[in-house]
């Protein structure tokens, strides 16, 4: 389908225009789309509600030509892509909500793309700890992300340290803790250690309880003073 056809006055941010292109080109095709998720405007959202698969397709931003694409199962966002086709967009939709798996819908839609970690969890689905410092150390592969080195280095440099591995990775404006539970990670009674924060006047600042204990050049040494600082014998998050 041409990129300008169904666009309303203000372009792909009106409300409903991307949504009303999407449907146009999925009759045209003879494709079924799941039903949509409105409580976005701007964005279409396809869901699964068997599957619970979820496709959410973002409009091109100003000045760009592409949708963006994430495929979302399996309690985590697995793959993405952009393309000015929306044609491809419709082929993936309605790929992934109608229970292909990510190899089929890439080769139904080939600008989808996904890393061996996601392809893994497809097959055996990872914990919830496990899966979200995937998730997290992911994101460095998709914008606005790609942007914060920094903070993914952090993320590596703690990934690698099987005793905070095992702990749930909690983030706020790039700041990096940890919480011994699983549900409730978000709960100031689950935190454990000391807060890193990647981006301390050019640094990375070490915190505990709103003071500064030290600053670091590199992110493998502000993880070393987390670590040493853990108490014994502390078990996997819960």
């Amino acid at each position: 389908m041409n990129f300008e056809a169904g666009l309303g006055e203000g372009g792909w941010d009106d409300d409903g225009t991307l949504q009303a292109a999407l449907g146009r080109t999925a009759e045209e095709l003879g494709l079924a789309l799941p039903e949509l998720d409105g409580r976005w405007g701007r964005l279409a959202e396809y869901v699964d509600a068997g599957s619970g698969r979820r496709v959410v397709v973002c409009p091109p931003d100003e000045g760009q030509r592409t949708f963006r694409v994430r495929l979302q199962g399996y309690r985590a966002p697995l793959a993405c892509g952009w393309t000015s086709d929306l044609a491809e967009v419709v082929r993936a939709t309605a790929a992934w909500t109608g229970g292909a798996g990510l190899e089929e819908t890439r080769a139904r839609a080939p600008f989808i793309r996904f890393r061996p970690w996601a392809l893994a969890h497809e097959r055996e689905p990872f914990g919830a700890v496990e899966l979200t410092w995937l998730v997290k150390l992911d994101r460095v592969h998709n914008p606005p992300y790609d942007r914060h080195p920094r903070a993914h280095a952090l993320l590596a440099a703690a990934y690698a340290q099987p005793v905070l591995r095992q702990l749930m990775p909690v983030n706020s404006h790039f700041n990096l803790w940890f919480s011994t539970s699983v549900e409730e990670f978000w709960r100031r009674k689950a935190r454990i250690g000391y807060v890193i924060c990647p981006y301390d006047e050019g640094l990375y600042g070490v915190w505990n309880d709103g003071e500064l204990l030290a600053r670091t050049e590199t992110p493998e040494e502000a993880v070393a003073l987390v670590v040493a600082a853990l108490p014994e014998g502390i078990g996997p998050a819960r």
